[in-house]
């Protein structure tokens, strides 16, 4: 059941609702002392108190249901990827109640397959084998709890099996990488030492600190360290992005030879702990070392998964939902639960798994090394896609989650992370594509720079020239730009008006235009291809025109972040465009000079790299062993230095 008296996630646990605290303990208590029946504090429309983690009172005559994501069973998945041929369903119930178990089959359709009765003073314990022959394309098992006369407990329940293949339980290391973000990376310390099952597994918690506002300095520091008993290392590392900390945290790992897995995890998620335990024992059972990554549901919207499973779009070379899932479903909506959502039950096969939570098997570090040196963006999709050509698969696995912000409140694609987003997609491709000059990659880049210098964002597109100009070089410039490649990004984008912020519209001159828009129509985004090409070619033109120096004393409009569009951007010499999460505000200004700059060097850039793509590839991929081992990384750690400079 979920940790802390949180309605936002109770539908991922149970169907229906629940009332925790004093009352439904004094509720328990009567009926353990044989007094009353106990149903006088059931949810309205029928429901269930928690009284505790792993312990559920159902009032008489209700049903609840766990046909939930972290309570149902997902049996296609432990049919396709472990020796698991048989899942036995453990319950411990006492009262009066019958306990009904379903499955599903991969479209959805439920099916009854086994009950029992329950009316008992005491707690009995009762068990169901099930096969998990009919699973081969997906489906799950759950059971309801349906109390009778009297109130029904359920004490506990378990999805268990038995595989002679295993032998012990495997252990896993913790990596935390974490970057001026001490309150969140301790409230996720404090969660794991508050899990004691998830600390019997555990060996180790590392956190690789490479921010100014360190996690000791943290006033609750003392007291989560003290709850982890002696496992927490801090590890002070000068800012390496994310995929060198968590290049450190497997190296660290390896190392330390005491753990068959590292879990990798952001230091901005909430994490269910539970999922430590469901992955670790995924990894354990599976016939192959597998990677086995956790969901992402929406911090901010809770009951909301964000992604489900992630592949990469091999002639596109772009990474995005795997096929027949949807983005953002909200299991508390309306026709939102298990039972009434049918591609819930299709088995998802992914590529990667985010590095928001995800389990490597130490056997899998040493045979293919760490991450790629890419500081941010596509280590975790480069990775996966590297262990898949391995022959280590990756499996998303549902009831494994984490709760992270979502992709709609960042500008990513647009702020100084732009030049690792296009540098090591491109570095990808190289690395990984099986397509001549990487499929449609380099002609989409060629237009997404086009689009951006026609929507005023200079600096974005600046940074794209800059990536191009980095792949070029060679592999060797991955490493050495690690420490320092940061700082120069930032200075480029730093020289650009369209990268200057302020806190509000009122910041700036008063919104004013010259000439009132034409018939009274404001600008919009061109709809169709004809008229997308159409738009492009007229704003390209008018680009290389002479700005109205009005524009330049005051915007001419004010677009908020929902609307923008280059194709909408382009029909203004300035504007004002708000930021992806609200708090921002920057003043795009319209420049021929930088325009034709950008236009001329982008395109020179993109045939060049298209002319000695295939040589390219082979100079990558002769030195990807080199770029990941943990050698060569051990000498970016040392070069690193300090955190606290």
């Amino acid at each position: 059941m979920p940790v802390g008296r949180d309605l936002d996630v109770l539908s991922l646990y149970i169907e229906g609702q629940i009332v925790r605290g004093a009352e439904a303990a004094a509720e328990e208590a009567a009926v353990e002392a044989g007094i009353g029946d106990g149903g006088g504090t059931g949810a309205a429309g029928g429901g269930a108190d928690s009284v505790g983690r792993r312990t559920v009172l159902v009032p008489v005559g209700q049903r609840v249901s766990f046909a939930t994501y972290f309570n149902a069973f997902p049996a296609g998945y432990w049919r396709r990827w472990t020796h698991v041929d048989e899942a036995v369903l453990r319950v411990r119930l006492r009262g009066d109640a019958t306990v009904i178990v379903y499955r599903s089959s991969a479209k959805g359709h439920v099916h009854r397959v086994a009950s029992a009765r329950f009316d008992c003073d005491t707690a009995e314990e009762h068990t169901f084998d099930l096969p998990l022959q009919p699973f081969v394309d997906g489906g799950w098992y759950w059971f309801d709890v349906l109390a009778g006369e009297r109130t029904a407990v359920l004490e506990r329940a378990e999805w268990c099996a038995a595989a002679p293949q295993v032998t012990r339980q495997g252990t896993v290391t913790i990596g935390i990488t974490t970057y001026n973000r001490p309150a969140f990376c301790v409230e996720q310390l404090i969660a794991l030492g508050e899990s004691p099952e998830v600390l019997e597994i555990v060996d180790n918690v590392l956190v690789v600190d490479q921010g100014t506002d360190r996690i000791e300095d943290h006033p609750d520091f003392a007291a989560a360290a003290e709850a982890l008993g002696g496992r927490l290392r801090v590890i002070d590392q000068g800012n390496l992005g994310g995929s060198g900390g968590f290049s450190r945290a497997m190296d660290e790992t390896v190392r330390g030879g005491l753990s068959d897995y590292v879990l990798l995890l952001d230091d901005d998620v909430v994490t269910e702990t539970e999922g430590v335990l469901r992955a670790v024992a995924f990894g354990d059972h599976a016939k192959t070392p597998t990677i086995v990554g956790g969901h992402m549901f929406n911090l901010y919207v809770r009951s909301q998964l964000h992604a489900f499973g992630e592949t990469v779009e091999r002639y596109r070379w772009w990474w995005g939902p795997a096929a027949h899932t949807w983005s953002e479903h909200d299991f508390a909506e309306e026709g939102g639960t298990l039972r009434e959502t049918p591609w819930l039950h299709r088995r998802v096969d992914a590529d990667y798994n985010g590095w928001w939570m995800c389990l490597i098997p130490v056997e899998v570090i040493g045979k293919i090394g760490l991450s790629m040196p890419m500081f941010i963006k596509w280590d975790d999709a480069e990775y996966g896609v590297r262990a898949q050509a391995a022959g280590f698969p990756t499996v998303s696995l549902p009831g494994v989650a984490a709760w992270h912000v979502p992709w709609q409140d960042k500008d990513d694609g647009v702020d100084w992370q732009a030049y690792y987003h296009w540098r090591n997609r491109l570095v990808t491709a190289l690395l990984h594509s099986p397509y001549e000059h990487g499929g449609n990659l380099l002609k989409e880049s060629f237009i997404i720079s086009v689009k951006h210098a026609l929507a005023m964002q200079y600096s974005t597109a600046e940074l794209m020239i800059m990536a191009l100009e980095d792949v070029l070089k060679g592999p060797a410039h991955m490493h050495a730009g690690m420490v320092t490649k940061i700082s120069e990004v930032r200075a480029v984008r730093a020289g650009f008006t369209d990268a200057q912020a302020r806190g509000s519209v009122e910041d700036f001159p008063t919104v004013r235009r010259s000439k009132p828009p034409k018939r009274g129509r404001n600008p919009a985004p061109p709809k169709g291809r004809t008229k997308v090409i159409k738009t492009a070619l007229s704003s390209a033109i008018k680009h290389l025109g002479p700005v109205d120096e009005e524009a330049l004393r005051n915007p001419q409009a004010a677009v908020p972040h929902i609307d923008q569009h280059w194709g909408m951007l382009s029909k203004f010499d300035s504007a004002l465009v708000s930021s992806a999460d609200g708090t921002k505000v920057h003043w795009y200004q319209r420049d021929p000079k930088r325009f034709r700059s950008v236009m001329r060097r982008s395109g020179l850039l993109h045939a060049r790299l298209t002319r000695e793509w295939d040589g390219l590839a082979g100079r990558y991929r002769a030195a990807a062993d080199q770029l990941a081992s943990p050698e060569a990384w051990r000498e970016t750690f040392d070069a690193s230095g300090s955190a606290r400079g």
